[in-house]
């Protein structure tokens, strides 16, 4: 569910802020785990909230069938409000997911949910020619239940206002709301494989630890390599971020025998890019591919097919 990627971003999240901790805090290994599941947990709960505004906004349908139909002189029209969309078969099913309801009800997501929001969507959408469409029509695929959904979230939510709302109301939503589309995408892609409860598999969830204490257990030894490396560069002004970077990249190249270099190194690149300074792309390509042409002459990268 949550890419290889997502989990380096995180890692590198919780690195930052167990930089910001007081200086007996920033070792503290069991600190640090919960740093890192507190953000993969807030990643489920923000997509969790994106997905239940989208069967909120659906639902509506039948309140304002019943606002209408309850006027003073209530027209032809608002008293045979269509509301069939209010009972969509994917809503329902969605809806009716145990891992789905659980995490709503556990972390009580409900109250993320505004009102007047939801109202606000529904009144695009119900002007809109695709919700004419689907209304017009008697029955539906389940392609076509899932397809009027969708359209809310990525046609209709895709809102400046709302975004604006979601980046001060939904903790967490500014870092990630890249990843929660990315979320949102697969979810209409194939939500029945979507677990509620758990963004990671064993295998994933092993991998993003191990990452995180490797880079913790191993500062000194990889600052080695990475501080001969910055004798061109002003040390006091190299970002955090991008030192983090260079510390988890040199320990995927020499404790994570299945990750390619190649991998390795593109992807800090991009990461860098996104969440540091304009030229910290470079930065860190240039530093480890150094870094890798000495490991690699002192036989220290010993990697293995995944297969």
């Amino acid at each position: 569910m949550i890419s290889r990627r997502n989990i380096r971003v995180k890692v590198m999240q919780t690195l930052y802020t167990l930089a910001s901790l007081e200086h007996g805090a920033q070792g503290n290994k069991g600190a640090a785990d919960r740093i890192l599941n507190d953000k993969l947990e807030q990643v489920l709960d923000i997509f969790t909230v994106s997905v239940l505004y989208t069967l909120r906004i659906a639902q509506y349908a039948e309140t304002d069938a019943q606002q209408r139909s309850n006027k003073y002189l209530p027209s032809v029209a608002d008293m045979n409000v269509n509301t069939q969309i209010s009972a969509n078969t994917f809503v329902l099913k969605t809806l009716e997911n145990a891992s789905f309801k659980e995490r709503i009800r556990n972390n009580k997501l409900d109250r993320f949910i505004d009102a007047d929001w939801v109202k606000k969507i529904f009144q695009i959408i119900d002007k809109s020619e695709e919700y004419e469409r689907y209304i017009a029509a008697k029955t539906h695929t389940a392609a076509e239940e899932k397809e009027i959904i969708r359209y809310i979230w990525e046609q209709v939510m895709a809102n400046e206002n709302l975004m604006s709302h979601f980046t001060d109301e939904l903790p967490g939503w500014e870092d990630d709301s890249e990843l929660i589309a990315m979320l949102m995408q697969n979810f209409y892609k194939d939500n029945a494989k979507v677990n509620f409860l758990n963004a990671l598999s064993g295998e994933k969830k092993e991998y993003a630890h191990d990452l995180l204490q490797a880079v913790i257990d191993k500062e000194a030894y990889c600052m080695e390599f990475i501080e001969p490396k910055l004798n061109n560069w002003d040390k006091e002004r190299v970002a955090l971020i991008d030192l983090l970077l260079l510390r988890m990249g040199v320990c995927e190249f020499l404790y994570f025998p299945t990750i390619p270099t190649k991998v390795t190194i593109n992807e800090y690149i991009d990461i860098a890019k996104q969440y540091s300074t304009p030229q910290s792309g470079q930065f860190i390509n240039g530093v480890l591919d150094n870094i890798l042409k000495d490991l690699t002459k002192e036989n220290k990268i010993n990697k293995i097919n995944r297969n």
